[in-house]
């Protein structure tokens, strides 16, 4: 069980964040330009998977949370340093008690696809273990710390387009035969 006050979480005491950006919505399933705003400054091939990830944090606060009352505000922390992006999303609900035995908590094979290992405790919730590094829930059960750490390209990010197409361009002649026999 992953549990911390917002004072006692690596997210928010890191000094490596210099400067959190914020936002706030009323209850609302409508995230497409919250997500986006979010997102704006994610790299490109992390973009879906996050996306994913906040989406269910920002649905459980909104629906969960809030029970989607308009006079409700869900507000959302962010910022990236360090090589991490980091996010506080938080609700104005009663809060949630998360159970001791979820499964979504431990390290499940990605063989796994018996749904009703993860349906104690949520499908959003696995979602959040498995998108991003580090999950902490709030002692009061009413906000979420998620972390996720910046990976390095692989050398397709390193070198551009034309470089790679040297190489197809080359290996394509190799295979295709250069002149067709006449019939």
């Amino acid at each position: 069980m992953s549990y911390a006050t917002p004072e006692k979480s690596s997210i928010v005491k890191s000094s490596c964040v210099k400067k959190w950006e914020s936002l706030s919505f009323t209850s609302t399933l409508y995230l497409r330009p919250i997500l986006d705003a979010l997102l704006e400054s994610a790299p490109a091939l992390m973009r879906e998977e996050l996306r994913l990830g906040l989406q269910e944090a920002l649905v459980n606060a909104a629906k969960h949370g809030n029970q989607l009352d308009p006079q409700k505000l869900v507000s959302v922390r962010y910022a990236k340093a360090q090589g991490y992006y980091w996010w506080i999303v938080s609700d104005q609900g009663d809060g949630f008690e998360q159970q001791s035995t979820c499964t979504c908590l431990s390290n499940l094979p990605d063989e796994v696809s018996d749904s009703s290992l993860v349906s104690e405790c949520g499908r959003g919730l696995y979602i959040l273990h498995q998108v991003f590094d580090q999950v902490l829930w709030s002692e009061n059960g009413k906000e979420v710390h998620l972390a996720k750490q910046l990976r390095p390209l692989p050398i397709a990010g390193l070198v551009g387009p034309s470089f790679f197409f040297k190489i197809v361009e080359t290996c394509w002649r190799r295979w295709v035969p250069t002149s067709a026999p006449s019939a």
